[in-house]
């Protein structure tokens, strides 16, 4: 049940297109976990960066149910593209059908791999980089996506803030916690990037490439 905040700013926030939120009612009816949904304010948030960035190629590894590719594709120039990384191949006809029904999936190519492996053969020239998938992996990600991003790019990354849990003292032991605590801390002392963490929803992390 969402919090009188959480409808308070999605009341004032766009309302998704009818294609986003089909893709949320059959994530509602078709999966365990649907609170790992991109919902519609931080789904309209990275619609927003791509189309303040101009980003023309983006990466997101983590797809889930295609809810945040399909928003961030509605964000593109003409001839921008989004690849989009997925270790589970159950959902696909779900991710496909949503695509199509907004309109976008002739701008979305969907890699049905191990983002590690896909990461290390992946061509270099991003501009924007959403990553939303396992935590335990977040600081092999950063590793990996860095030299794909473009000097000024950007990289998105989602729930760097684990319910508090990172910042708890004495912090949990488990391996998703201490994943994104290393990640955590190795974006802020990297000099080649510069890093705002925000505190929404389970926090956000934006961080520039700088050279």
């Amino acid at each position: 049940m969402e919090s009188p905040l959480e409808k308070y700013v999605v009341a004032h926030t766009p309302a998704p297109e009818e294609a986003l939120e089909w893709i949320e009612a059959r994530t509602n009816v078709r999966t365990n976990y649907p609170q790992m949904l991109t919902g519609p304010v931080q789904g309209r948030l990275l619609r927003m960066l791509v189309e303040l960035t101009g980003a023309e190629r983006v990466l997101e590894i983590g797809t889930f149910t295609g809810y945040s590719a399909a928003c961030m594709a509605l964000g593109l120039p003409e001839g921008g593209h989004v690849d989009t990384v997925e270790i589970n191949d159950e959902l696909e006809d779900l991710i496909r059908e949503g695509w199509e029904r907004a309109g976008v999936a002739g701008r979305i190519s969907l890699h049905i791999a191990d983002a590690r492996e896909w990461l290390k053969a992946a061509s270099a020239g991003y501009d924007l980089v959403y990553l939303d998938a396992d935590k335990r992996e977040y600081p092999a990600f950063f590793s990996l996506v860095l030299p794909l991003v473009k000097p000024g790019g950007l990289i998105v990354a989602d729930d760097v803030l684990q319910g508090g849990k990172v910042y708890a003292d004495p912090m949990p032991g488990d391996a998703q916690t201490k994943g994104l605590a290393a990640f955590n801390d190795m974006a802020a002392s990297d000099p080649r990037v510069e890093v705002v963490m925000l505190p929404l929803y389970d926090g956000i992390s934006l961080i520039r490439k700088k050279y």
